[in-house]
């Protein structure tokens, strides 16, 4: 009898094809706004007189006074704590969670998953402003602080702290989770190996529980069993993460200080948005603009080698992997069986409950001026529908197109693999940007949105980048993990697998898009098109308001739904997620 024909894969030269959108959105909203912002840092001028070509006086100037080295000095500090919190507290709930067993652990993620959905820069800095009136309730009180040079810097550290830390834990854990199901991967799970139970779960040859996470030995069981290396990996790329996004905070410093008392608590985002947009003088703000940039193209191209070098890569688990406590049915033994690091009992159990009541405790405790504002918060028009249209349309349609081109790269680049064994290299293009928000790029794109005569339009809130990048990198990698696999076609092997993928950080991008405060308050004046985190901040600068509306930009609707979203995705794919290195890999087959 003939053996029916393997499935032909689409031929690699498809791979160059499905990345030629994401190389075009990448040179349109990327590379050409960072060569025009670069242009614009050297002249002077801007919106109420002609530019003039100075050279390098801008950087001169910028340097030579200290603005610049005082701004990246105290946006660096306002870093600290978030950082602290992603390498340290993140990677210790992730094991506990990961050891405690699967109800606990899916316990965690939806609590996480709140922590997600329901953070606001604005909203959070509206509810620390209550903090100044002479009422101020509880915690709140702490912004009292602000109003004195000699702490204010202090105390916008602690809030920033505080009001950031279940969204910055969440994140972490959410990415360490993954890490720690390294050992969960059969060793077969690649297509050049099958799926040979000997090599993968089994207790003799794969992953004895006497040499887990337990006792004195700590991560060295894990380490035997893969998961040390995909940790450090992802401990790495999280602690850049943390660095790059911190050091484009904008929101907080805008709604609580606006850079004062006396500049004491300016930032590197807002000394560019001042130089550029309150004085009306883009050459310095460009100058600002173009060396935070060179800051954050380094991280993105460190971390992107650390991503090639590493071979890191993500795949879906069987749904069929023991959890914890269930020993393979290929070989049992008589100790407890760890999966990836992951193992059974009462000791585990209790302690990653623990665990997870700390972190809510704490999460609670941090996020309450936010609650105790959004139960006082009156209804206004910063939470009308209109605002709430003007937010979202453009939110989820900006994260679609951006998410969607990022898709088709990463199948031609992760699934196709158009270089072979090294593909993933094919990153370095987009590196530089994968770190950049709006913010370095922003004085480049008012520039052409005037020149299009598109401020004040609705088509303006609409992001101005057609590519994510971070997109681009977890989905390419997923991609990757998933070609490995030999038993399917490239059809329901990869594109299949990967889609929810796709749907899900759309979502996150969108929810992005929709808190971001500079771009929509750059290009929206009239209070008609005015989305609900620039409606907030009309109202914190208005006298008339008594209250803020904390919640304007978190409203219950959205929440719910978002929430139930995420949810469903966390338990139903996210949980599968394993993240995997070369080392890992080596690792788990020599055990």
């Amino acid at each position: 009898m003939t053996s029916p024909t393997p499935p032909q894969a689409p031929s690699p030269a498809f791979g160059w094809l499905l990345a030629v959108p994401a190389l075009f959105g990448t040179l349109i909203s990327l590379v050409l706004p960072t060569v025009q912002t670069i242009w614009l840092s050297l002249q002077r001028g801007g919106v109420l007189r002609e530019s003039t070509y100075v050279g390098f006086a801008n950087y001169g100037k910028l340097l030579g006074d200290g603005e610049f080295w005082r701004a990246a000095w105290f946006t660096l500090s306002l870093v600290a704590m978030p950082l602290l919190v992603s390498v340290v507290v993140a990677p210790l709930l992730a094991v506990a969670l990961d050891r405690a067993g699967t109800w606990p652990r899916r316990a965690g993620r939806i609590a996480l998953s709140l922590a997600i959905v329901t953070f606001s820069p604005v909203g959070v800095a509206a509810a620390w402003m209550r903090g100044l009136a002479p009422d101020a309730p509880g915690l709140a009180g702490l912004a009292e602080g602000l109003r004195d040079p000699a702490t204010a810097p202090g105390t916008l550290r602690l809030i920033v702290a505080a009001g950031t830390f279940g969204v910055v834990c969440a994140l972490a854990v959410m990415a360490f989770l993954p890490a720690l199901r390294a050992g969960s991967v059969p060793q077969g799970f690649s297509g050049a190996q099958g799926m040979s139970g000997a090599r993968g779960l089994s207790g003799a040859q794969g992953f004895p529980g006497t040499q887990g996470f337990t006792g004195a030995e700590g991560f060295s069981g894990a380490a035997r069993g893969g998961v040390a290396p995909a940790m450090l990996v992802v401990g790495v790329i999280v602690a850049i993460a943390t660095v790059a996004v911190g050091l484009q905070t904008f929101s907080f410093g805008l709604v609580l200080t606006r850079g004062g008392p006396e500049r004491s608590t300016e930032t590197l985002a807002g000394l560019q948005y001042d130089s550029a947009f309150r004085m009306a003088e883009f050459g310095p703000g460009a100058s600002v603009a173009t060396l935070t940039g060179v800051i954050l193209g380094v991280l993105g191209i460190v971390a992107t080698v650390v991503v090639a070098a590493s071979r890191l890569s993500v795949t879906l688990t069987p749904r069929t992997v023991p959890e914890p406590g269930a020993a393979p049915a290929a070989a049992p033994t008589a100790g407890p069986v760890v999966a990836g690091g992951r193992g059974a009992g009462a000791v585990g159990m209790a302690v990653g409950i623990v665990a997870l009541v700390v972190f809510l405790a704490v999460a609670l405790v941090c996020a309450w001026p936010w609650i105790d504002g959004v139960l006082a918060s009156p209804g206004s028009a910063a939470g009308s529908l209109r605002s709430q249209v003007n937010t979202w349309v453009p939110a989820i349609g900006g994260a679609v197109v951006s998410v969607g081109v990022a898709y088709l790269a990463a199948l031609g680049i992760g699934g196709l693999r158009p270089l072979g064994r090294g593909s993933e290299w094919l990153l370095l293009v987009f590196a530089p940007w994968l770190f950049v928000g709006t913010g370095p790029l922003g004085v480049a794109n008012w520039q052409n949105m005037r020149n299009m005569g598109l401020i004040d339009s609705f088509l303006a809130l609409f992001p101005p980048l057609l590519v994510s990048v971070p997109a681009l990198l977890v989905l390419t990698l997923l991609c990757k993990g998933l070609a490995e696999r030999t038993d399917k076609d490239f059809f329901g092997g990869v594109f299949l697998p990967s889609l929810p993928m796709a749907g899900i950080l759309a979502g996150a991008v969108a929810l992005v898009n929709a808190q971001d405060l500079l771009w929509p308050l750059l290009v929206a004046q009239k209070p008609a098109l005015f989305t609900a985190p620039v409606a907030q901040m009309a109202q914190l600068s208005s006298f008339s308001a008594a209250k803020p509306d904390v919640g304007a930009a978190t409203p219950l609707l959205v929440v719910a739904v978002a929430l139930v979203a995420v949810v469903a995705a966390q338990l139903l794919y996210l949980d599968r997620l394993a993240i995997t290195t070369n080392a890992s890999r080596a690792r788990a087959a020599a055990a």
